[in-house]
């Protein structure tokens, strides 16, 4: 009988510390502001915490919420910590890499390699027949090893097989 008792008793302690049954729904806080977001946390009485950005998402404005861990409409207790990624600034920058002296179609997988956008040709005479002679970013020169935003487009400057 002392047993049934002592297993009843721990079970309501339990109900009552653990808060059984009691739920919050987790707002929506995708493109707040992270002190948006702070704001509301505190308010739906919940914690959180701010993991690394994330890669550069156009669709979202900067420095706002672009995921949350768990997803909005999920109940979870109260003071529950919810895990958020920021969208940066920007895209992060991305080296040049070295396509002088490299045939045009070369040089273009290699730029697209490294996330740059596919780029605009330009040719001037020389005899070497679409083999890059130069880089430009809006009208000035680059060299390889530059650093430029993911997404640039870049100028190739190509012979055109004339003398």
């Amino acid at each position: 009988m002392v047993v049934l008792v002592l297993v009843f008793v721990i079970l309501q302690w339990l109900k009552s510390t653990t808060n059984h049954g009691e739920f919050v729904e987790v707002p929506d806080f995708s493109k707040m502001t992270v002190s948006q977001m702070k704001h509301e946390v505190d308010k739906a009485g919940l914690r959180s915490h701010v993991l690394d950005s994330a890669n550069y998402n156009p669709s979202f404005p900067r420095f706002s919420i672009i995921e949350q861990n768990p997803p909005a409409g999920n109940k979870v207790k109260k003071n529950r910590k919810i895990y958020f990624t920021v969208n940066p600034s920007g895209y992060k920058k991305v080296s040049v890499p070295q396509v002088i002296q490299k045939t045009k179609r070369n040089a273009t997988s290699m730029l697209l390699a490294v996330g740059l956008d596919e780029p605009k040709i330009t040719y001037v005479d020389n005899i070497g027949k679409d083999m890059v002679l130069g880089i430009k970013y809006m009208g000035k020169n680059v060299k390889p090893g530059d650093k430029l935003p993911k997404t640039s487009k870049v100028e190739l400057v190509c012979g055109n097989g004339n003398r």
